[in-house]
């Protein structure tokens, strides 16, 4: 059983070989260069510069993958809105690992004060993220139909969904009664 702990910067460098190994291999993510590691540690200082979670999954000393949220876009109408991104070391898929480290996520960024969770999920026939986010409550709301180019073919894109806590039905500039 992989323990979910806060991320550290030792653990930059195999979180960034593991979404290497996305961007070379997979649809799960529109890149198609890997960043550095340096690009990577930006990255994750960025979340935590404003208060969301970045995660990894740990067992035996092996990191078996990361998950993070972002402010869904910048502009401040947005700001209870946040991206969530996982991503599962190659071998580890399927496993369980992931959905413990999604629901983590989810359950730290409603207590950032997130109150919707998205999910834009690279390729719709990346069913193994579609599952993850399903098994953890996430629900559909859409595809966005040839939306990236990648490996020679137009990809689709996922639109799923988590309201957290008290979501859409109080203010989130209120106290909660």
């Amino acid at each position: 059983m992989p323990t979910i702990r806060p991320s550290s910067d030792q653990d930059i460098p195999a979180i960034t070989a593991i979404y290497a190994h996305h961007v070379l291999n997979g649809t799960g993510t529109f890149e198609t260069t890997p960043p550095t590691a340096q690009d990577m540690a930006a990255r994750r200082a960025d979340v935590l510069s404003k208060d969301l979670p970045y995660l990894v999954a740990e067992e035996d000393g092996r990191i078996l993958g990361f998950a993070y949220c972002n402010w869904f876009k910048p502009r401040p109408a947005y700001r209870y809105s946040a991206e969530d991104s996982i991503y599962m070391a190659d071998g580890e898929r399927g496993r369980g690992a992931g959905k413990q480290l999604l629901a983590a996520l989810a359950q730290e960024a409603e207590a950032a004060g997130v109150r919707k969770l998205i999910a834009v999920i690279g390729d719709s026939a990346n069913q193994g993220s579609v599952r993850v986010h399903e098994a953890v409550g996430f629900t559909p709301v859409g595809v966005l139909k040839s939306c990236g180019w990648k490996f020679g073919k137009w990809l689709d894109v996922v639109l799923m969904e988590k309201p957290l806590g008290l979501a859409d039905s109080t203010s989130p500039e209120l106290p909660a009664r």
